[in-house]
């Protein structure tokens, strides 16, 4: 049988005229292959060329004088255009039936919103992209969830699931409450002293797309000194992950949830990953399609990017010196294997460390609250079972 050795060049071409799910699958094929569609430049070729959805949804709100339900908007910004500057689309969300918080993204283009009317919460799950949506029925009411992350298990037919932690320390606490706050890494709640047990008790809802509701699962047990990380969950690999802090102990935890499995784990980080001093930032990130750690060294504005591999062995892979950039502020995620995403209240900065381009996209009159990564199609699904 005759072999044929593709130039990256022919590659490159080939891949651009794909489809997206083409193109995710040859993600698999080789590290070349995986590296090459990663690249910011195919990216926006193949946007351009297949006619993708890639970029970052913005929550943003409106400081004052509006009430809740019209203070918030969601705005898309996405760099993957014909132009050489970002390009933001308002109201990005204005199909749904009424105004909307984000709750939770995935890669894939899902997008999940709730809304809180009358004292009642209402969820909807859709797909920006084809303006599809469904409503969801809403979990049980009692619980208050500080931590909702979604991720997809299969795309034909599609099926995802939804993650709701809830502390037990927080349920009574009103849903005013934001896990939004940025002037600290971590959720830093008053332990109750009157608790005799250090077991602390997390309620786990999973809403499964297959059945359409909510189910109880077991109680997620970590102790009081143990701290998630102010962000949202990552899926990367099947699962989702956070980052904890155990103050006791002084070190950084991966909580993993397998999403088949339904089942959680948790993994000490190696100490040489670790945050060297307190200001410095450590997160957890999708990168190029796996489980990735960026550590920000705020003194010498060096970026180092780890990746665990499929042995379980953080990896490093990029170390970059932003020593010539004022925008670092807040890491968020990467877009593609060569930009790094930072944000702050007013801005979403794109550096590409390559070519070493800097951009920014700012929002008139409104505060960005949260961006979340979608890389989807024009493709219609079936978000709701038959």
């Amino acid at each position: 049988m005759a072999s044929y050795d593709f130039g990256n060049d022919v590659l490159f071409e080939i891949f651009s005229r794909a489809d997206l799910k083409t193109v995710k699958k040859c993600r698999v094929l080789s590290k070349e292959c995986k590296d090459l569609t990663y690249e910011s430049t195919f990216m926006r070729l193949h946007s351009q060329r297949i006619s993708t959805m890639v970029g970052y949804l913005l929550q943003c709100s409106k400081n004052f004088g509006y009430s809740w339900r019209h203070r918030l908007s969601s705005n898309f910004v996405s760099i993957a255009n014909s132009g050489l500057e970002p390009k933001l689309t308002p109201k990005f969300l204005s199909f749904l039936p009424e105004p909307v918080q984000i709750v939770a993204t995935v890669n894939e283009g899902l997008v999940l919103c709730s809304t809180r009317l009358h004292g009642e919460n209402r969820f909807y799950i859709c797909k920006p992209s084809t303006q599809q949506w469904e409503s969801i029925p809403a979990p049980n009411p009692r619980f208050y969830r500080s931590k909702i992350s979604m991720l997809v298990l299969g795309s034909n037919p599609l099926r995802f699931k939804i993650v709701g932690l809830s502390d037990s320390i927080d349920d009574k606490h009103s849903e005013s409450d934001s896990e939004s706050d940025l002037d600290s890494e971590y959720s830093d709640k008053e332990v109750n002293h009157h608790v005799v047990s250090d077991e602390n008790l997390w309620h786990c809802e999973i809403f499964d797309s297959k059945s359409w509701e909510w189910r109880q699962s077991e109680d997620l047990k970590l102790t009081y000194r143990d701290f998630f990380q102010k962000r949202q969950g990552v899926s990367a690999c099947g699962g989702l992950h956070w980052l904890i802090f155990n103050r006791e102990q002084d070190k950084d935890i991966v909580l993993s949830f397998d999403g088949n499995k339904e089942e959680w784990t948790m993994a000490s980080l190696p100490n040489s990953l670790r945050r060297k001093e307190y200001w410095d930032q450590t997160a957890l990130v999708s990168c190029e399609g796996n489980l990735g750690l960026v550590n920000i060294d705020f003194k010498t504005k060096m970026v180092d990017v780890w990746v665990l591999n499929y042995e379980h062995i953080w990896i490093r892979k990029h170390t970059i010196n932003l020593i010539k950039e004022r925008c670092l502020t807040r890491f968020h995620s990467f877009y593609g294997a060569d930009t790094l995403v930072m944000k702050d209240m007013w801005s979403v900065y794109f550096y590409n460390f390559k070519t070493q381009k800097l951009d920014r996209v700012t929002v008139d009159n409104q505060d960005i609250d949260a961006a979340y990564f979608i890389e989807t199609d024009f493709e219609s699904v079936q978000l709701k079972p038959q």
